[in-house]
């Protein structure tokens, strides 16, 4: 069934003009989307997503590097399958992020034991970053971020 879904879901973007179609869903499964008020699913999380697309990632200064983060896009993972990062113009690669917390009050709450929800980057270097999101229902959202446009002090 996985493998239907993903030619489906590949067949659909590419009709919809996104750039779907190059990217691998292999492994990947849509999950069920059962809405639970608690903002586990895609169902729940792509409109917050959408209306927040500004904020999915911040580029800071510190200490003579570039640091990326993913914090807002780490906050909302419960619906989320993957994260995918491309600086400048790289390839993209698959962000780790933390199992979502669905049995707390707070699934998305964002703890110590998560890991850091940035990467470091040569000072000065990271010029433009873009996002691909993976949702839990495999269905996808890009965008792409000027470093002027996402520095925060």
């Amino acid at each position: 069934m996985g493998s239907v879904l993903t030619v489906f879901s590949t067949a659909l973007f590419a009709l919809a003009g996104t750039t779907a179609l190059a990217q691998d869903l292999s492994g990947l499964e849509a999950e069920p989307q059962e809405i639970t008020g608690r903002f586990l699913t895609a169902t729940e999380v792509k409109p917050v997503l959408q209306a927040t697309q500004a904020n999915w990632i911040a580029v800071r200064e510190f200490g003579g590097q570039d640091l990326v983060y993913v914090t807002h896009l780490w906050a909302w993972r419960c619906g989320l399958a993957r994260i995918d990062v491309a600086i400048n113009d790289g390839p993209f690669e698959v962000w780790p992020m933390p199992d979502c917390h669905a049995d707390e009050g707070s699934p998305g709450a964002i703890k110590s034991g998560d890991g850091d929800p940035f990467r470091s980057f040569a000072g000065g270097s990271v010029q433009s970053v873009k996002v691909r999101l993976i949702y839990d229902d495999l269905t996808t959202a890009d965008a792409s971020f000027a470093r002027k446009d996402v520095m925060t002090p």
